[in-house]
């Protein structure tokens, strides 16, 4: 049970965080482009990463992932933190938070039904019933 507590409450702080973010990127997109945007919150994560590199991780470790795992988590940086940004970032820039949010935030729908498709994870009536809020959900914002 350790293990589940602890996933959750490391997934309630990411929630929590990326509550947050948005708020403060609609601020600071206010008066530049989205992509000028993209360029300087990537400079916080560049920063992170150096951070990160510094203090924590060893060279070794950096070596020892195989390619096929360097290509997947590569592959899924660009996807989620540019071109998925790009588009997050335009439709904040000209949309209101509370709107935007909610629906690129229902990825956990395309999520699941892929984890199922290519994953072979379970599919249940509880996780069905909970695709069917996402979908209500972003109907009622719409």
């Amino acid at each position: 049970m350790g293990g589940c507590v602890s996933s959750f409450l490391w997934a309630l702080s990411a929630a929590g965080i990326w509550g947050v973010v948005p708020v403060l990127e609609k601020t600071g997109l206010g008066k530049i482009h989205p992509l000028v945007g993209l360029f300087y919150r990537s400079l916080g994560v560049l920063i992170g990463l150096l951070l990160l590199g510094i203090f924590v991780l060893k060279p070794q470790t950096i070596r020892s992932v195989d390619a096929r795992s360097v290509t997947f988590l590569i592959a899924s940086g660009f996807l989620a933190s540019f071109a998925a940004q790009i588009c997050f970032y335009n439709a904040l820039k000209t949309g209101d938070v509370s709107r935007v949010v909610p629906v690129s935030g229902a990825y956990p729908l395309l999520a699941f039904l892929l984890g199922v498709v290519f994953l072979g994870e379970t599919f249940s009536m509880t996780k069905a019933a909970g695709c069917v809020f996402i979908i209500a959900g972003i109907w009622l914002i719409k």
